[in-house]
């Protein structure tokens, strides 16, 4: 554990990543409580389905945000693992540029998605609550995955020791 002051893009990182667990607390209980008013009280929550739907786009992409800065999602490592240092940082740092590419590309898209779904005016199916602020939120997360991504190229490149990376050898030897 370090022992530093966190800085304020720390702070930033932290806050994004409680947002997507936060996310994830939602969406399980949505769930439970669908399930349970229609397993015991025969009745469910209007819109469950749409929002139930959305809120696990909400969760996806804040979810690419949270994993995509601490590099503890799963991978295969079969290259990096047998490269020296400076190949492992030159690995890093092309791999996560290309994430950097898609996730951006894939947030001007979302962009488009958000902006056709409030034109278009897309309601739910039950209570008419437009759809839009739902995909607003998701496009928020994939926002902060492209800065958290974009945070992570700059540490990799000129700080490295900066970063919370998780790898397999490093957690072993410990």
């Amino acid at each position: 554990m370090s022992t530093r002051p966190a800085s304020a893009m720390d702070r930033v990182i932290n806050t994004i990543e409680w947002l997507a667990a936060i996310f994830v607390g939602i969406v399980a209980l949505n769930i439970f409580v669908a399930v349970v008013l229609r397993k015991f009280f025969d009745t469910s929550i209007p819109d469950a389905y749409d929002f139930g739907r959305m809120l696990l786009g909400i969760l996806i992409f804040w979810g690419i945000a949270a994993t995509s800065y601490r590099g503890g999602h799963i991978t295969v490592d079969l290259v990096w693992t047998a490269a020296g240092a400076r190949m492992r940082r030159a690995i890093d740092i092309f791999a996560t540029l290309v994430l950097l590419l898609v996730v951006a590309v894939q947030t001007a898209m979302l962009f488009d998605k958000v902006r056709l779904t409030y034109t278009d005016n897309v309601l739910t199916y039950d209570m008419n609550i437009p759809t839009w602020p739902f995909y607003a939120v998701a496009w928020a997360g994939d926002v902060s995955a492209v800065i958290l991504i974009a945070v992570r190229t700059w540490r990799l490149i000129f700080h490295p020791e900066l970063l919370h990376d998780e790898h397999v050898e490093e957690k072993v030897s410990e």
